[in-house]
């Protein structure tokens, strides 16, 4: 093979080229493996094996995004088989063998590379092989598969293949005749609504079935390319080409013979298939340059390993730092989380990321799309946070993020690992209780109670819902005896409840009477409500150590202070001096003074009869009491009836004196 243009490649129809891919100073298309200014084959070589001893370099490349370089391990390896081995058909229908035999020598491929670069905001690949022999006309072939196409075990009498077509997979084929100084180059991609070849198909057409003819051009060496060339290609153009790794031909040559090394260079921009991933690469010769030809040896190998990978962590709202649980707070507790996309095999790419959050995890739990989609691309600053997410409920919640691909080739990624689920614990309100004063037996005793801190109870969303209502439930007031165990006994309902709804200092007050004497305790208990999570049960005074919450019930002391008093009154005896007169008749007027000589007012004026046998004694009935020191005198009469009996006038007959001292005051302690 001679030096020649073995690669021509005119622009896509209507698309002006953006970067020349000879020149744009990232790779050297130069015609040999080794590198002199930019990267070259054997830095491709080390960059895919890792190994100095084989590529003739320790360095890799400066930034390719995808590398692929293999060996064929034994000559007529890995050679085509069957009627179904043909570029239009999908490669389910592709067959191989090893050690087939047959094989021209000059259709042996040996080893075959490609790189991938980003320039300038284009996409370039650069392939190249090299082959046993030189001799005679050969036709080549590059497919880059987005799918992670590879042989596979045997199918049949022969061995078959992984993957499939996807639309958009590139196959660039090259004629070499009259020992390369003809080349005739045709670009194709895998196209599934081409079901038949146009007559003289251009580009643009169908140039077979599932094959879109891009471009052909018999004119576009890397020596002589213009500045804007969106392609070209060239073979080594003498002999005793050193190669970089292990190389020897049909001739026994440890260099590259004219013609059998082989490289070139698209700018996959240019035909719209920037945005495509490819996984593998597959060199290939054939029978013709025809795309019905019969496919002869391959060379394949993985490009990149196209992939993304997607790797989060939950965050506090505030996205200072990474969040394993929070606490419901007043009712509505927020979380935020963090994704770095990371795309291998591609320098170029684009998506979207959507951030989720599952929970709270359980029977009802549901899952919330967190914001808007994402857009993120290779020069997007990672990690990236998501919107905020507001949680109305306790319980453990874990976010996922999912990053969709729009770039053809690579995979989308989800995450949603173990840093990605945190707690939403809940709270304990503060139960605080003030007894009522001291009371007297028969009276009530009273307490009130606050309650503070209570987080709202979950709302009907529960993820970016809003809050629910108040936190509900209960306390119960309990009055316990002196011994902290025993109810109180009395008037009233012992324990009592009010209803809560919230934050509230002033719960009550509850009232009760105790029926004995001593000392007791109030103790109070929250319970939330039946369907409420967010807030703890509290109790205050349960062990009756809050001397706020004791109350005495007393009995009113008393004192006694004895007075002395006296009912003056007088008793009179009359008698008949001698018998024979008959009984006594008549009536005895009684006249008592506060004088001991008859002068003043009567304090006693009573008449009292007399009748009977002599003698009658009769006395007066006075009910006037006095309470201090007197002197009484008294004044009598006998008023007689009986006319045998002589009647006696009104006399001061006797006088006499009360002196009272009282004793003072008695007290019941």
């Amino acid at each position: 093979m001679g030096c020649a243009s073995i690669l021509g490649l005119a622009f896509f129809q209507g698309m002006p080229a953006a970067n020349a891919v000879h020149d744009t100073s990232v790779f050297e298309l130069d015609g040999n493996a080794t590198r002199t200014v930019s990267d070259d084959w054997n830095e491709v070589c080390f960059q895919k094996t890792g190994s100095a001893a084989t590529c003739g370099t320790n360095v890799g490349t400066n930034g390719a995004s995808a590398v692929g370089w293999v060996s064929e391990p034994v000559l007529n390896s890995s050679i085509f088989t069957g009627g179904g081995s043909k570029d239009p058909q999908n490669i389910s229908s592709w067959l191989w063998k090893d050690e087939a035999g047959g094989l021209p020598d000059k259709d042996n491929l040996l080893h075959a590379y490609a790189a991938r670069y980003s320039v300038a905001g284009d996409d370039v690949i650069y392939f190249g092989s090299d082959r046993y022999d030189n001799s005679g006309d050969a036709q080549t072939g590059f497919w880059f598969f987005q799918d992670a196409v590879a042989t596979s075990g045997p199918k049949g009498s022969a061995f078959g293949f992984t993957g499939l077509h996807m639309n958009g997979d590139v196959l660039v084929v090259s004629d070499f005749s009259n020992g390369g100084a003809t080349s005739t180059i045709s670009v194709y991609t895998w196209d599934s609504g081409c079901a038949k070849a146009a007559a003289k198909p251009k580009a643009g057409d169908c140039g077979d079935v599932n094959l879109r003819l891009q471009e052909t051009s018999n004119a576009a060496n890397c020596a002589s390319a213009g500045a804007n060339d969106s392609f070209c290609g060239l073979v080594n153009p003498t002999n005793g080409t050193a190669s970089p790794w292990s190389f020897k031909d049909k001739s026994g040559n440890t260099s590259f013979a004219q013609g059998e090394f082989y490289e070139g260079g698209i700018n996959l921009s240019d035909i719209g298939l920037g945005d495509r991933c490819f996984s593998a690469f597959s060199s290939e010769t054939r029978s013709s340059t025809s795309t019905t030809a019969t496919l002869k040896d391959f060379v394949m190998g993985g490009f990149g390993n196209c992939g993304s990978s997607l790797t989060t962590q939950a965050r506090n709202a505030a996205d200072s730092a990474d969040l394993t649980s929070v606490s419901i707070g007043t009712g509505l507790a927020s979380a935020k989380d963090r994704a770095t996309i990371s795309v291998t095999g591609k320098a170029t790419w684009g998506g979207t990321v959507q951030f989720s959050l599952h929970g709270p995890v359980g029977p009802t739990a549901t899952t919330v799309n967190v914001g808007s989609a994402v857009p993120v691309t290779q020069a997007t600053s990672f990690p990236i946070t998501s919107a905020a997410a507001t949680v109305s409920s306790v319980g453990q919640y874990c976010w996922s993020a999912a990053f969709d691909s729009s770039t053809q080739g690579v995979p989308d990624a989800v995450d949603d690992g173990t840093n990605e689920c945190f707690t939403v614990d809940p709270v304990t309100p503060a139960l605080d209780t003030s007894a009522g004063d001291d009371v007297v037996l028969g009276h009530a005793v009273s307490d009130t109670a606050s309650l503070t801190g209570t987080a709202t109870q979950p709302g009907t969303t529960v993820i970016n819902g809003a809050a629910g209502p108040a936190a509900g439930g209960t306390i119960q007031f309990t009055l316990l005896k002196a011994d902290c165990s025993t109810l109180a006994t009395g008037t009233g309902t012992n324990p009592q409840s009010v209803s809560v709804s919230g934050d509230n200092a002033s719960y009550g007050p509850v009232s009760f009477t105790p029926d004995a004497t001593g000392t007791y305790h109030w103790k109070a208990v929250y319970t939330p409500a039946s369907a409420d999570p967010n807030n703890l049960g509290s109790t205050h005074n349960g062990s009756c150590d809050d001397t706020d919450e004791t109350v005495v019930v007393n009995t009113i002391p008393t004192s006694l202070t004895s007075a002395q008093r006296y009912l003056p009154n007088d008793r009179v005896t009359v008698s008949a001096d001698a018998s024979g007169g008959g009984n006594l008749a008549g009536s005895v007027h009684f006249l008592g003074y506060e004088s001991n000589d008859c002068s003043g007012t009567p304090i006693v004026d009573q008449t009292v009869n007399v009748s009977g046998a002599s003698p009658q004694t009769v006395g007066t009935t006075n009910t006037t009491t006095f309470s201090t020191s007197s002197t009484i005198s008294w004044k009598v009469d006998f008023t007689s009836t009986n006319g045998a009996h002589r009647s006696i006038g009104a006399t001061c007959l006797e006088a006499s004196s009360v002196t009272i001292d009282n004793g003072g005051t008695a007290h019941s302690g």
